[in-house]
């Protein structure tokens, strides 16, 4: 029965995991590959690299990213545990 419940909730936090993680990415990539306001950009263009707004909210969606990730890891450990069975 515990082993059942872990391989459940383990496939469960697998899948959310990796969607949330998946959707972090690509919204960590979306503000560097649009070209933007040509205004902005060149506002920007003249700031150092860590003050650009765009490049701080990739660093924060990769971040994020990352720890969905990490979610989804535990979800496999979980999944793993689930079908050892007791010891």
């Amino acid at each position: 029965m515990v082993g059942t419940v872990l391989v459940v909730s383990g496939l469960v936090t697998v899948a959310w995991g990796s969607w949330r993680g998946y959707g972090a990415a690509r919204s960590a990539l979306a503000p560097l590959v649009r070209e933007g306001d040509p205004t902005r950009t060149l506002i920007e263009a003249s700031q150092p690299l860590h003050a650009r707004s765009r490049v701080r909210l990739a660093a924060r969606h990769v971040l994020l990213a990352m720890a969905w990730v990490c979610v989804s890891m535990y979800g496999l450990y979980l999944l793993t545990v689930g079908l050892a069975g007791p010891a």
